[in-house]
Formats: structure tokens, sequence, C-alpha cells
């Protein structure tokens, strides 16, 4: 039998599920059903521009939902997702994959949020796959697409803050009241992401309308950036003064998305002029982060959490051991690794002596202690330990398997974690960061990686300790896997005066 789909093709008919908004007609292979490209919200074009989203509205009969939807607008990053026709759909759309299609099987679900800077990522990336971790997890796995850039994350006057963590509340509400048809348990539900995904998750954590739509969280390298409402502002007016216009509805609404995206990595070059009024954010690759604007999100993460925001919520986070390597060789290096290194430890970690703690760092390694110390690493662990003081349970990991892909240059990077996490080694993102053919040893650690997030997603713990600041028992993600003391103890100990939360706008 086969079945029509919106654009004039033949499919053979799939499995078909009753949601909410209607039927949905997917696909079924390699032991999972697929669903692929259902809106949970109405495009926010027109009308909807830089709102908050509204419901996708109903339609009859069965969708065929066979394709991803289209990414929201930004920059191309890596990626090897083929192109997609963006005019006349939404951006916003949730993924399926499921071992067991049907109300009855009550499975533990697991929600994906990407990353990407919070200025690119879509869920229709390859490397975000949900068929390996559902077939051999038993789980379903939901991937979800949010608006990214200025569509997402400026602050606009005239329209809510955070429009991109709204998006991810109201999928996650999708997957409450729609889950159930797919054969997932709306009452197991854990979000794992990294980088601006794992951010994101932080920031849900302490957001009251997330509250209740997941029991457990995995937060893969935590960047440490949120924003103060002036800081944000200060930005957005900045970006939007590149166009000639304010950094508002009624200016920038007219201005074509693809319009805004190119301003904003045109201005990326220029943001180091902005040092003495953005401080450390100036020298990040990004101009958005959440921010901390007393309503959507009320306060920072690592505060609310020490206050018991979460404490309902079983929390996994952790980081690669050498995070920022990845960012090292991207552009031209300095005339000097010593001055560059004095430059760096000033701005990322002032007061704090990097050189007498690491009297055998050169100065390139100092650059990349500090820079993974101040984005990733500190944050993620903090975050742990605020949710531990806060009364919650929290596992902290780190990754220190390295991948030996172009002599071992990259070490146990940024975003090595996720093609491991989703076991798809064949991907693009796999390709980068593992050469090919695949490499001896990332099999198992992705293995490792599978077992112990689906575990965890199914109520049983991801499989060792968890964390206690007497103990810093963590795990290390390697071959072979092991629980040892926090490794990154002479960094932790540097930092433990820092309080990480939200950044300011400087005078």
């Amino acid at each position: 039998m086969e079945a029509t789909t919106s654009g004039g093709g033949m499919v053979t008919s799939g499995p078909e599920v009753r949601i909410a908004t209607g039927g949905v007609r997917g696909r079924t292979g390699d032991g999972v059903s697929v669903f692929l490209g259902i809106p949970f919200a109405r495009p926010p074009l027109g009308d909807l521009r830089f709102a908050a989203p509204v419901r996708a509205e109903a339609w009859g009969g069965a969708r065929d939902c066979v394709a991803f939807g289209p990414p929201p607008p930004q920059q191309s990053m890596l990626t090897d997702t083929p192109a997609r026709d963006r005019a006349g759909e939404s951006w916003l759309t949730v993924n399926v994959w499921t071992p067991s299609p049907g109300p009855a099987a009550r499975l533990p679900v697991l929600v994906w949020i990407y990353g990407g800077a919070y200025r690119a990522g879509e869920a229709g990336d390859s490397v975000y796959d949900g068929t390996v971790l559902a077939r051999e997890g038993g789980v379903v796995v939901v991937t979800l697409n949010y608006r990214v850039g200025m569509e997402g994350f400026a602050q606009i006057e005239g329209a809510p803050a955070n429009r991109g963590l709204l998006d991810q509340v109201a999928a996650l509400e999708w997957v409450r009241d729609n889950v159930a048809a797919f054969g997932g348990d709306p009452g197991r539900v854990t979000v794992f992401g990294e980088s601006a995904g794992a951010g994101s998750i932080a920031a849900l954590l302490a957001m009251p309308r997330a509250a209740g739509l997941f029991g457990r969280a995995v937060a893969q390298s935590v960047p440490g950036t949120f924003f103060s409402a002036p800081l944000a502002a200060d930005i957005a007016a900045v970006l939007a003064g590149e166009l000639g216009l304010r950094a508002s509805v009624a200016d920038l609404a007219a201005v074509a998305p693809e319009r805004l995206v190119a301003a904003t990595e045109a201005f990326n070059g220029k943001m180091l002029q902005y040092e003495d009024r953005w401080g450390p954010v100036a020298r990040t690759v990004t101009p958005f982060s959440p921010v901390v604007d007393g309503d959507v999100l009320p306060r920072d993460p690592w505060a609310a959490l020490a206050g018991g925001a979460a404490r309902e919520v079983e929390l996994v986070a952790g980081h690669n051991r050498d995070e920022y390597r990845l960012f090292m060789g991207m552009g031209r290096p300095p005339a000097s690794w010593e001055e560059r290194a004095d430059e760096l430890l000033r701005a990322f970690a002032p007061g704090i002596d990097y050189r007498a703690a690491f009297p055998g760092a050169g100065a390139e390694e100092l650059c990349e202690l500090v820079q993974s110390d101040w984005l990733f690493r500190m944050p993620s662990l903090r975050l742990a330990e605020a949710q531990a003081a806060g009364g919650g349970r929290a596992y902290v990991y780190e990754l220190t398997w390295p991948s030996p892909a172009g002599g071992g240059e990259l070490g146990a990077c940024h975003a090595l974690d996720v093609p491991l996490v989703f076991g798809n080694l064949g991907s693009g993102m796999a390709r980068f960061f593992l050469g090919d053919p695949v490499p001896p040893g990332a099999a198992e650690v992705s293995a490792d990686f599978r077992r112990a997030w689906t575990a965890f997603a199914a109520g049983e713990g991801p499989g060792w300790e968890a964390y206690e600041p007497g103990r810093r028992l963590v795990r290390l993600f390697d071959t072979p896997p092991s629980v040892e003391p926090y490794p990154e103890e002479t960094s932790r100990r540097l930092w433990t005066a820092h309080r990480f939360g939200t950044l300011p706008l400087h005078a």
C-alpha cells in the first residue's frame, strides 16, 4: 500500500500513530519506527516572528512524517546534512525513534537538545539519528529544533527573552502530551544535550515553566555563559545597529531571517572591540547565550540549583578533558604564545595564578587550560556541586579517551562525546573527530556512554556513585573506564572562590 507525501511523491505506507494534532505516518527500519518533522509549534513567521511559540494547528487525516523539517535560520557549521527547502515550512519540529510504537510499551524517553553556540544546530544532522540508542537501549528518542541566533536568543524590545528556551519548553510539553502514543512513558523523560544544549538544560532546570516536564537530565559540557539583561540588550543593540536598526520587533520583524544571520556572522570578527563592555564574552565564538531576565529565567542555574530549584531532578553533568583543544587550531596562530597566554589569563582568570599551579605547562597549554576551565570544565563541575548542595542527586563524568585522528591533536576535545553517545560512528561529525576507519576503542567508549545514559533514563542510575563533595568520585570514560576522584583537582582548587553566575555589562 502507498501513500502520497506532501511533496507529491510516493512512500511505502508505514506505522501510523494518532497524536493531539492528527495522525502521523512514519517508516520502519533497522528495528525501530521513525517519525520525522512533526510540527510542535506554528511557524515563527509573520505575526509570530520573535514571539513565544504557539502550539501547532491540527490537520486532517494522517500526515506523512518521513523527512526532517527545515533547520532554523543559521550559517552552516560542522554538518553533512543535505540542504532542504525552508520556504513556507516550520522550523519547530520534533523527530521520534521508537522500538515499540503504541501506548502499551511505556518505555523511558530521551529528549536531545543540540549544541551549536546558541547560533547554529539542527536535529536533522546525521550524528543525532536516534536509531542505535532506541534499538539497543530500549528507549524512545526524541530530537527537536529550536530557534537559534537572533531569532531565538537576542534581547529584542517587544519580544520575550529566551525564545529558543521557550521553544524547548513547548517541545517538552509536546512530549508530555504525545509521547505515550509512540511507546514512551511521559513520567520517565530525560533531557540530554551537549554544549549550548547542555547550557539550555541548565537553564531548563532553573525555569519554573519547565518544572515537571522531565525527571532526569544529562548535561554534557555546560558553557558558563549566562547573560544579564543589560548585557544581552547591549549586544543586541550593537548587532541591530550593524543594519542601521534598533533591536526591536518593530524594526526587525520585516528583516529576512537570512539577513540577520549574515549580519551576525559578519559581526563575529568584531566582538573583541567590545571587551571593555562585554568582558570575556567578547572573546567567545558567539554573541548569544541564555538571558537571566527575571521572568523566563529568574536566576542563573548555579544559584537556582544550590537553592533547591531542581532537587527532584536527577542530574548527570560532566565534560571532556581537553575541551578547548577543538578551537585552538582555528584561526591564525599568534605571533607569540607567551603574549597570548598573558592576555587570556588576564581576561578569563584575573587573580588566579595558573602559571604557579601548572609550572610545567607551556604558554600554548595554559591558553587551552584557562579557556577549557572558564567556558566548560568548571561550569559543568560546579553545576553538579550546586545540585548536590541544593539537596538533589548529581553524578559527574569526564571523557578522557583521546581521539587518535589527525595524529592525536584533538585529544578528548569538545564535542567528541556527541557521536560516541549516539553511536553514529560513520556520521560526518564522527569522521571529523574519529577519522576513517573508526579507530580502536571508539566503539567501546561509545557503548559505555549508551549503556550509562539509557540505564539512567530507565531509573537505574548511570552505573557509578553519586557525586559527594568529600569524595568527589567521577566516571572516566576511557579504555578501560574507571571511577576515580575528580582528576582536574588543580583546576577545581583554582576556581573554588569564583562564582559562576550572570555575566554583567561593564559600564
